[in-house]
């Protein structure tokens, strides 16, 4: 049980992470969490089997959906088993789970609805991040900030804590068919600004496992449902 009764599920999403979904599993024995579930969306490699030595609540995509479509079946599990907090975090190992309590603290302390992850505050740190890639988050995270009037620092951090409770409101609609991919996490994030919710931002370390093969996003491809979202919702294209 969670600090104060409040019952926490952690989500991750994962695709093909067959060695690293192991060494972030390892280091949830030093952090008192109610219950991990890691949604496996479409492996190929053995994660799937992996996953069997671990007490984790698994879902397994046989093909895959998308991320978006894993963290609803996350919220979805939370909601049924009546947990109140959810924590969305990498499962390669560039989030680290013992920095999980930093999320929910102003969560439980200060009755946060929602805490992004940030690596850009003081604090933060960001290992492995290529230059090209830190300026194209620094330039969509100010993007965001001009055309919702909030001062923001790290958009496109996956490292988040939200409430169960946001996803009662029938204006933060989750389960439509567009927000399978990318797309969802930057839905809530607009609804949650413009709807005024409370939320901030704490400082965290996000560091990718090499400047190589540092994430699953690819250029062009996975850009547009990155960046849709944002004007979707403000052209009033998309609920």
């Amino acid at each position: 049980m969670g600090e104060k009764g409040f019952r926490t599920l952690v989500i991750i999403p994962v695709y093909n992470e067959e060695n690293r979904i192991k060494t972030v599993l390892e280091r949830f024995k030093e952090v008192g969490i109610d219950k991990v579930m890691v949604i496996t969306d479409g492996s190929t490699d053995s994660t799937p089997e992996v996953l069997k030595s671990y007490p984790a609540v698994v879902i397994d995509h046989p093909e895959k959906q998308g991320v978006g479509s894993c963290i609803r079946d996350g919220i979805d599990y939370a909601r049924k088993n009546d947990f109140e907090l959810v924590v969305v975090m990498a499962g390669n190992g560039k989030d680290d789970p013992k920095e999980i309590p930093l999320l929910l603290k102003p969560i439980l302390k200060e009755d946060y609805d929602y805490i992004q992850g940030s690596r850009y505050l003081k604090g933060g740190e960001a290992g492995n991040l290529p230059f090209a890639r830190a300026v194209g988050i620094k330039a969509f995270t100010f993007l965001w900030s001009v055309l919702l009037g909030r001062a923001l620092t790290d958009v496109t951090n996956d490292f988040r804590a939200y409430k169960v409770s946001l996803f009662d409101d029938p204006k933060i609609n989750i389960w439509q068919e567009w927000l399978s991919t990318y797309e969802l996490e930057y839905y809530i994030h607009f609804w949650v600004l413009k709807l005024k919710y409370k939320f901030g931002e704490v400082p965290i370390s996000k560091i990718y496992p090499s400047k190589k093969k540092y994430s699953k996003i690819r250029p062009f491809l996975d850009w547009w449902p990155i960046i849709k979202p944002l004007f979707y919702l403000l052209l009033r294209i998309r609920k």
